[in-house]
């Protein structure tokens, strides 16, 4: 399964094999779009579709192997459907027999300890309906809506689609503004992006084309100009600009050319403020002063893209750091929401790209092995403002007027 590359609201279907998931999810499609078998397994790797509910817009449907799952391989499966678990935003458990024992006991532990909502189907109900005890059992002792459905006559899929509507979280699919509460009507917004060796050809990279639409969208005039043009534009600005974001590869450069008395921050924090965990990446930031010789740093990319000689995560950042601190650390880079490749304990850092292409629920989840172990987070443009010393000027902007960085230590 392609992981990570859709901001739509992801929706997981759990269960044990031949429950039915796949059938549920043609069944809510209106297509066939999943394998569908008598036999028990049929289903290996997590499978992605997605489809429109109204109300909610473009969702995401992931198809997981059964939990019930057996042998070397089906061991395999289950590892990737509870990695599933962590991309979700909401959960759909489907049961079938009224069976509602260990295995399902497990997901909903898992689902509350990620904090994703979730509801339960009693499928296949044209074999077997819903015993009312086990319907209060897990309606009273799981705080759960259960709804008795059969995909061979789906009378009641609109009680599903509604279900889905009334318990996805909002911040799933209505993202906060980025800088909204940052500029007024007319203000002017001045954004620094270079065009360099890892600048896609003949467009702008996500992060920068979501900036420009958060400022038309909260009535702003968006500028954009190359580094090189910054000290000439900005002498000529009048007004000047309400706020400056630059790309976090050249802040030193801005931190130079731009007057202090305007705010200046970088794409990359503020995708941090809308997806990550800012208070944190606030906190951990500090953290990389405090590292020593032989420390491990795990450097978290969200998307696949071509590695260039002065890629940002593995070349740029690693050096920058290196260079700060001046010692010997070891960086490895993981993409997309890949399995780690050691134990989250083994690292004494964690740094986070801006995640543009990652829902907030997934960026949150990738960090929460690491928050819960103790572990500092922070993200690239916190990171690259703190080793280049404009660290408290680039957080300034999102803080109260009486907080300073030193208040989340």
């Amino acid at each position: 399964m392609s992981k990570g590359k859709d901001a739509k609201p992801h929706i997981g279907i759990f269960g044990r094999r031949n429950n039915g998931k796949s059938s549920l999810i043609n069944a809510l499609a209106g297509q066939e779009i999943a394998i569908v078998s008598d036999f028990a397994g049929t289903t290996t790797d997590p499978v992605k579709k997605s489809m429109e509910i109204t109300g909610l817009g473009p969702v995401i449907l992931i198809d997981t192997a059964g939990i019930d799952d057996i042998g070397e391989l089906g061991e395999k499966r289950i590892a990737k459907t509870k990695e599933t678990l962590k991309t979700v935003d909401l959960a759909i458990l489907v049961i079938t027999d009224n069976t509602f024992s260990d295995e399902e006991i497990k997901l909903v532990a898992s689902f509350s300890d990620l904090a994703v909502p979730y509801f339960v189907i009693h499928n296949k109900s044209d074999i077997s309906i819903l015993n009312t005890d086990l319907r209060e059992r897990i309606e009273h002792e799981f705080k759960s809506i259960v709804i008795d459905f059969s995909v061979l006559n789906p009378q009641n899929k609109e009680q599903i689609i509604q279900t889905i509507l009334k318990i996805m979280p909002e911040s799933a699919y209505r993202s906060q503004s980025l800088i909204g509460d940052l500029i007024g009507y007319g203000d002017t917004v001045l954004l620094i992006t270079p065009i360099d060796i890892e600048a896609p050809e003949g467009r702008l990279i996500l992060p920068q084309v979501q900036v420009i639409r958060d400022i038309l969208d909260n009535d702003g005039i968006a500028v954009v100009c190359k580094e090189k043009e910054v000290d000439t534009y900005i002498r000529r600005m009048e007004p000047k600009p309400k706020l400056v974001i630059t790309d976090s590869q050249v802040f030193l450069k801005a931190d130079a050319s731009v007057p202090k008395d305007i705010p200046l921050t970088s794409f990359s924090i503020i995708l941090a403020r809308q997806k990550g965990d800012f208070e944190n990446y606030i906190k951990g930031t500090p953290h990389l002063s405090k590292l020593k010789d032989g420390d491990r740093v795990l450097i978290l990319e969200s998307c696949t893209h071509h590695v260039s000689c002065d890629d940002i995560g593995r070349v740029k950042i690693p050096r920058w750091l290196t260079n700060f601190i001046g010692k010997n650390i070891e960086y490895e880079v993981v993409t997309g929401l890949s399995k780690l490749p050691r134990d989250i304990h083994e690292y004494a850092m964690v740094i986070q790209c801006g995640g543009c292409v990652l829902t907030r629920k997934q960026v949150i989840n990738r960090l929460k092995p690491a928050v819960d172990a103790g572990i500092p987070v922070t993200n690239y443009g916190m990171a690259i403002s703190f080793v280049h010393g404009i660290y408290d000027r680039a957080i300034a902007p999102f803080l109260n007027k009486e907080q300073t960085a030193t208040d989340y230590l």
